[in-house]
């Protein structure tokens, strides 16, 4: 069965654009809002899916917002022997030539996470080299002391001291271990 997904965006509030384009689907799911929280349909579409079903989308957005996303729904879809065709990026995970589109993507999250990893060690490092401290700033030590007093003398709450001194329960703790 050709079952099409539409959901509200941008540039096709109405969805009318989407709806063309999935003219020749057995079935449409559609939200009823663009909200990437509460995606009734595509849930209940996931649920039901059966062995050579085929997801069609106008394009890859409408089924996900996030390539993380996207790995997370090509990976079910696959599970239950459907396939995904997205018509503007021209993409049907039924064609087996090659390398599979759910292996691009994921390699694609991988490389999208050792960048934004690299890039931050590479940030840490330059601040580092240049004496500037990284990290949540440290409380003063003040009221450090104050919260320690406050605890040891089992006459305030964790509570009562966190509104007195402003020091959390974790750093307290982290603090009173040393």
């Amino acid at each position: 069965m050709l079952i099409g997904y539409v959901r509200p965006l941008q540039e096709d509030p109405t969805c009318e654009d989407q709806l063309k384009k999935l003219a020749h689907c057995d079935r449409i799911a559609r939200e009823e809002h663009a909200s990437a929280k509460r995606r009734v349909q595509l849930s209940d579409m996931i649920d039901h899916l059966q062995k050579g079903d085929q997801v069609v989308v106008a394009k890859l957005y409408v089924l996900a917002d996030s390539t993380r996303h996207l790995v997370e729904l090509l990976d079910v879809i696959d599970q239950k022997g459907a396939v995904l065709q997205s018509i503007r990026e021209e993409i049907n995970t039924n064609d087996v030539q090659g390398y599979s589109f759910r292996t691009i993507v994921k390699h694609m999250v991988e490389f999208q996470s050792d960048v934004i990893s690299e890039r931050t060690k590479k940030g840490l490092n330059r601040a580092k080299q240049k004496g500037i401290s990284t990290g949540r700033p440290r409380k003063p030590d003040e009221n450090v002391q104050k919260a320690i007093e406050m605890y040891q003398s089992k006459q305030y709450s964790l509570n009562e001291i966190r509104e007195q001194t402003g020091i959390s329960k974790s750093t307290l703790y982290r603090y009173l271990e040393n």
